[in-house]
Order: structure tokens, then sequence, then C-alpha cells
């Protein structure tokens, strides 16, 4: 079966992450200074030269940075490699936990800091980000292949956002959705011989009891009632209801040929095609 690359790799389903590449870690005083040092000499301007041409494509780039506290409030104490450089600042602020000026940040970029672990994006509000909004979706259908295999077929839906499609909500929201689309197209077309369709939903803004648009219109009313006045065509919010009834649809065998597209429904809210 051949797999679509470029669709895969296209800039909406993209994004570029760099590690700790910050004064402590690559920069000319840092506490692994061999490590640094061959760093700057490769690795540095090829990522120089890479993010401005990502960035001009309309991929998203993520800088994931290290920082510690004076008082070490926050920060783990167990990881042999930050005793190893521990006479490096990491202060927040600090021009060691600070992107290199060579590497941005750009306005569009995306700076994510944590204050524990080793992990680039632990601790990090992108990790929790992709924990609520993308992994359930890998998790639920690896666990449910073999039971849709073993049946012959079967159905996988995965609700998104037209987020996650265009600009709009936070950056690691957006990341996380365009993830969870592009996932879908994937995975649709590696199930296709197992007769397992894949596809995703978008919903637009919608209202529920609990959900955020309630808070935030719980917290500000007037702001929220210009939003909806400026961005939502019908003037108001979706309902859950409205977006289970496509959903319904779409997992019924009257929608057999739908497989890996994103289906919007969002009540024309959405600029994109």
């Amino acid at each position: 079966m051949i797999v679509d690359l470029a669709e895969i790799a296209a800039p909406r389903h993209t994004a570029i992450v760099t590690q700790e590449c910050q004064g402590a870690v690559v920069g000319p005083n840092a506490g692994l200074a061999v490590l640094a040092k061959e760093a700057r000499r490769e690795a540095v301007p090829n990522i120089e030269r890479l993010l401005p041409a990502a960035r001009n494509a309309g991929v998203k780039v993520v800088h994931c940075l290290v920082q510690r506290r004076p008082d070490g409030l926050g920060g783990n104490h167990n990881a042999k490699i930050f005793a190893i450089g521990s006479g490096v600042d990491i202060a927040p602020g600090s021009p060691g936990a600070s992107l290199l000026p060579e590497l941005g940040p750009a306005p569009t970029d995306v700076v994510l800091r944590r204050s524990h672990g080793i992990g680039p994006m632990g601790g990090t509000d992108l990790d929790a980000t992709l924990r609520k909004n993308l992994v359930p979706a890998v998790l639920v259908s690896r666990a449910a292949l073999p039971v849709l295999r073993a049946r012959g077929g079967g159905v996988i839906a995965m609700v998104a956002s037209i987020f996650g499609r265009e600009l709009g909500g936070g950056p690691g929201y957006n990341l996380a959705k365009a993830a969870e689309i592009s996932l879908a197209r994937a995975m649709a077309a590696d199930l296709a011989s197992d007769r397992i369709r894949v596809f995703s939903v978008a919903p637009g803004s919608t209202l529920f009891p609990g959900g955020s648009w309630e808070r935030r219109q719980r917290d500000d009313p007037d702001g929220i009632a210009a939003f909806v006045e400026r961005e939502l065509p019908w003037g108001r919010f979706g309902t859950v209801d409205e977006v289970a009834d496509v959903v319904t649809f779409l997992v019924s065998e009257r929608a057999s040929w739908v497989v890996g597209t994103c289906v919007v429904v969002d009540g024309a809210q959405s600029h994109a095609f």
C-alpha cells in the first residue's frame, strides 16, 4: 500500500521541536563544553538554516527549554547530567535558560519551559495538552485494533477540531489536533486492507456543561458575546448533539466510503477550505 508521505508531512500536519537549544546546553559558556562545541560546529548552524525555511512554509516551531530556580524548588535533584553542568546558571530569564539568539524565537514560535525531568516536554504545557488531546486517540485506537480485525472490520472516529486545520486556540492545542487529523489520515491508508475505516471530525466552538466555553462565558460574558458576534456566522455556539449526529451518520454503513477525511462540523466558523 502506498502512503502519501507528502500529505502526512504537509505543513499543517507538521511541527519542528527543538530540545534545549539554549545557552547552558549548547552556548559558548555551556556546562558540557565539549558537547556544546560539537553542536555549534554543525548542528546549530543547520538548525539555524532550517527554522526560517520551516516558518516560511507554515510549519510550527516549538522550542523546549529547561530552567531551574536559584533555590532549586520544583526541580529534580537525582539527574547526574545536571550535576555535571551545575556551574551554569539556568535561572529563569538567564542566558543559560534562554534560546540561542540565532534560533529565535520568532513571533510565531512556541516556547515551552520546564523545571524538572530530562525529556523536552515533560512538565510543560505541551506535555499535558498532548496527553489530553492526542494520546487517548492513539491508545484507544491501538487497543481497538485486535477486536476490529477479529470482527473483519469496523470504524474508528477521532474527534479533532477546526483548530487542527487552521490558526486558532492555543498553539499546543493546535499542534495536538493537527496531529490527530494527520494520524487519522495515515491510519485510514494503513488499515484499509483490514476493512477498518478511520476518519476525523473537526467541530467548531461547541458549548456544553462543564466545557471551556461555558467557563469563559461565565468569566467574561461581554467578551464571549463579542466573539460569538464576530466569529460565529449563525450567532451561536454549536451543540454536542449536532456534532454527535454527524458522527452517528459517519460511523454507519451509509457512510461506508468516507475514509481518511476530516469532516468539519462548525456552522461555517472556520476559514479553511
